[in-house]
C-alpha cells in the first residue's frame, strides 16, 4: 500500500527528528557519563515538588506540540515522533498533577532506579541516533 505521507508531512517529520535526536543523544550522555552520580541526584531531585513541576512544563509543553504537528500514526520512523510526543504529554502531565506523590516514589525507588538508567541511556542513545539520521540525512 503506498504512503499517504506527503512531502510536507515529511518535512516535519524531518525537522522534528533534526532537533528531538541530538536531544536525545545528549540526555543519554549525560545519563551514562553521571551514572555514578544520578542516585544523588534523584535523592535531589525527590527532595523538591516544585522542580518536578518545572520537569513536567519541560516536557509537557513540547510534547503537546509535537503532538499538534505531528500525530501521526501511520507506519514508518515518523510514528516514533508521534510516540515520545504523546509519552511526553503524558510524562509532563503526571509530574504536573503528581509532584508529590511523584517524590514519595522516587524517595522509595530512587535506588532500584539506579540500575534501569544504563537501559533508559542506551535506548536514549539508539533511537536519538536514528532520529538524527533520518533528520540530518538525506533522503
Amino acid at each position: 500500500m503506498p504512503s499517504t505521507s506527503t512531502p510536507r508531512d515529511m518535512s516535519v517529520s524531518k525537522t522534528i527528528a533534526a532537533l528531538l535526536g541530538p536531544t536525545l543523544v545528549a540526555t543519554a550522555l549525560m545519563l551514562l557519563v553521571n551514572l555514578g552520580d544520578m542516585p544523588a541526584m534523584i535523592d535531589e531531585l525527590s527532595r523538591s515538588p516544585m522542580l518536578i513541576i518545572l520537569a513536567g512544563y519541560a516536557a509537557f509543553t513540547p510534547g503537546l506540540a509535537i503532538v499538534y504537528f505531528h500525530n501521526r500514526w501511520e507506519g514508518g520512523w515518523p510514528v516514533l515522533i508521534t510516540l515520545i510526543g504523546w509519552l511526553s504529554v503524558i510524562v509532563g502531565l503526571i509530574r504536573m498533577v503528581f509532584p508529590v506523590q511523584l517524590a514519595r516514589i522516587m524517595t522509595h525507588a530512587g535506588p532500584s532506579l539506579h540500575s534501569v538508567l544504563p537501559i533508559v541511556g542506551a535506548i536514549f542513545l539508539l533511537i536519538g541516533g536514528v532520529l538524527c539520521v533520518k533528520g540530518y540525512g538525506r533522503e
